[in-house]
């Protein structure tokens, strides 16, 4: 069971979100929370409906009207399925970016600057000898 599975009737719906039932089915006629319905027609809550719920009357304590509630909450989900459609569009880039043939790899140069690589290849080390000798302080 997860947070979007229904299986709070009105009831206990209402009391887990501190409001009466009469107010629930008045948010479900305005859109606000619309809950699963069984095949009896009966309201049955998820966890994340609760939740919202939690959030109209938080809303509703500052301030806000029904209709501001409303638009509210279609801005959040809105934000939510952006947010989701970048992460599978950023997960889809990377892994295109990976599989790509000739993909670019950087290194680090002996002097600290980026050297740019093809994939599979590796840099070329410096064969030369450098000898330390202390200075003479005299």
């Amino acid at each position: 069971m997860d947070e979007n599975t229904p299986v709070f009737v009105i009831s206990t719906a209402a009391e887990l979100a501190g409001m009466h039932p009469q107010t629930l089915r008045q948010y479900d006629r305005l859109g606000l929370v619309c809950p699963e319905r069984t095949a009896g027609k009966s309201r049955r809550y998820s966890m994340r409906d609760v939740v919202k719920l939690r959030e109209i009357a938080e809303l509703g304590v500052q301030g806000v009207s029904l209709e501001g509630i409303r638009r509210i909450l279609e801005l959040e989900d809105h934000v939510r399925r952006l947010e989701s459609r970048l992460r599978d569009l950023e997960t889809t880039l990377a892994d295109e970016l990976l599989n790509r043939p000739g993909r670019r790899v950087f290194a680090a140069g002996s002097a600290g600057d980026v050297i740019s690589m093809r994939a599979g290849t590796r840099t070329r080390r410096a064969n030369q000898v450098v000898i330390w000798r202390p200075r003479d302080h005299g």
